[in-house]
């Protein structure tokens, strides 16, 4: 792999990472970068974490999702070295950020993890974050590991439904 690749593919996720104001997950980063077939799955890890080390993105690491933003040493570096990403690169980015926003934004706020307590249950986190203001936060106990992992996986198909009807609830 050339220098000037890694170079071009650290220069895209910190593009990425500038255009929304929200963190983008492994997952959702990968989506975009393996799908137009710029690097490889390994590549990109390697990327990853090659720009976590160096200080131009943070990681904020929740069950086994990590969530990335650009620090502003990445904003800085990016600053000077975009006229590296050719237009035709951004384009494609712009596009698949703006198709895909909502999706984005839905995927990144709707947090959930699971922890076990001091008494052998499990205490199961939900959360719904719009930018960086939670609009829900919810702690709830479980029996077991599988129960509460279940509920994780739930939350995120029924949270906006779980909120909407708290909040209908609540007026």
């Amino acid at each position: 792999m050339s220098p000037e690749a890694l170079t071009l593919y650290k220069l895209i996720v910190l593009y990425m990472l500038n255009k929304v104001n929200f963190p983008l997950t492994n997952t959702q980063l990968s989506e975009f970068i393996l799908e137009k077939e710029y690097t490889n799955y390994f590549t990109l890890q390697q990327v990853i974490s090659e720009l976590l080390s160096s200080g131009l993105i943070h990681v904020k690491t929740a069950g086994s999702t990590s969530r990335y933003q650009i620090t502003a040493q990445g904003i800085e570096t990016l600053g000077f070295f975009s006229n590296r990403i050719s237009d035709p690169i951004k384009e494609e980015i712009d596009n698949f950020l703006k198709e895909n926003s909502y999706e984005l934004r839905n995927e990144s706020g709707t947090l959930s993890d699971y922890y076990k307590t001091t008494n052998g249950d499990y205490i199961v986190h939900c959360q719904i974050k719009e930018g960086n203001t939670p609009l829900i936060d919810l702690n709830l106990s479980a029996p077991d590991d599988v129960l509460a992992e279940h509920m994780c996986m739930n939350w995120k198909n029924y949270s906006e439904d779980i909120y909407t009807y708290i909040i209908s609830r609540l007026k």
